[in-house]
């Protein structure tokens, strides 16, 4: 049985990639379907594009009409038209500005998430107080923001735990691992999860140790999620200061997936890297007993 959680986001790029395969099939272009409709180009464009999710009942059956459309798949349709508009665990974020994109969506519906971070413990990975001390990050906020920050990261990270979770692979460089963020305490606590997640079936963490030197991943963080579902492509997600950035196109995908996998490479094998913890364990319990 499928326990994940319908990812509106994830549903609704879905229903468009079958309109638009719909449309392709019967050999007609998106201008002359339109006009056939009785619509604007820009109306069907904004369906096949995922750009919208005012998508009634009434336009998938003139759709399905126009395009030859058995009922079954119309009722596919219909199901991922209402999927579409549900609200998601993360909607009451997105409403207060914690979340600003759609990550967790795609992460909520993902069948392999990759990660590689270079400067901090991948979010999925972090403890409450390592999140914490991490979003406060030497700078003035109101408790009430970066409790609500953290309580999200917290719900984002049940994917991990939930029955049939998506597979895991985490790239974290050693600099991520020498920052102290928060106190010793913090990170002996941090580390002990990271030795902990490093066991899970499903799960991989690798070390990128700074011997390595320049790296194929020097210019920032990835993340990489796969689907299941063949209309669902794989996505890249690359996120700055000032924005985020989803790539779906299949040769910037299969560019930063090259560079995950040279990062990996370089990297310690996952048994390797358990122990690294480990050694980061004892060295911050040595420190905690002075």
């Amino acid at each position: 049985m499928d326990r994940r959680t319908h990812s509106p986001t994830v549903r609704l790029r879905r229903l468009a990639r079958h309109l638009r395969r719909a449309r392709e099939d019967t050999g007609r272009g998106l201008t002359e379907a339109a006009k056939l409709l009785g619509w604007s180009g820009p109306k069907l464009g904004r369906l096949e594009s995922a750009s919208t999710r005012r998508i009634t009942p009434g336009d998938l059956d003139k759709l399905a009409e126009l395009y030859g459309i058995d009922a079954g798949m119309l009722a596919e349709w219909h199901a991922l038209a209402t999927q579409a508009k549900e609200r998601g665990w993360w909607a009451k974020y997105k409403k207060s500005g914690v979340f600003t994109d759609d990550l967790p969506d795609f992460e909520a519906e993902a069948s392999a998430i990759r990660t590689y971070e270079s400067q901090v413990i991948p979010g999925l990975l972090q403890t409450p107080d390592y999140a914490e001390a991490l979003l406060r990050g030497g700078q003035a906020h109101e408790d009430d923001a970066i409790a609500a920050r953290v309580d999200a990261r917290m719900q984002r990270q049940q994917i991990l735990h939930r029955h049939e979770p998506p597979t895991f692979w985490a790239i974290i460089d050693e600099a991520a691992l020498r920052r102290v963020v928060g106190s010793p305490e913090v990170m002996h606590a941090q580390f002990d999860h990271l030795a902990r997640m490093a066991t899970r079936s499903g799960v991989t963490i690798q070390v990128l140790p700074n011997s390595v030197g320049a790296h194929a991943a020097n210019t920032g963080a990835i993340l990489l999620m796969d689907y299941a579902e063949p209309l669902d492509p794989s996505l890249a997600y690359v996120e700055t200061y000032a924005a985020s950035l989803f790539l779906e196109e299949p040769d910037e995908v299969a560019h930063i997936l090259e560079v995950f996998s040279h990062a990996s490479a370089s990297a310690l094998t996952g048994d390797v890297s358990a122990e690294a913890f480990r050694t980061h364990l004892a060295t911050l319990g040595n420190t905690a007993d002075e």
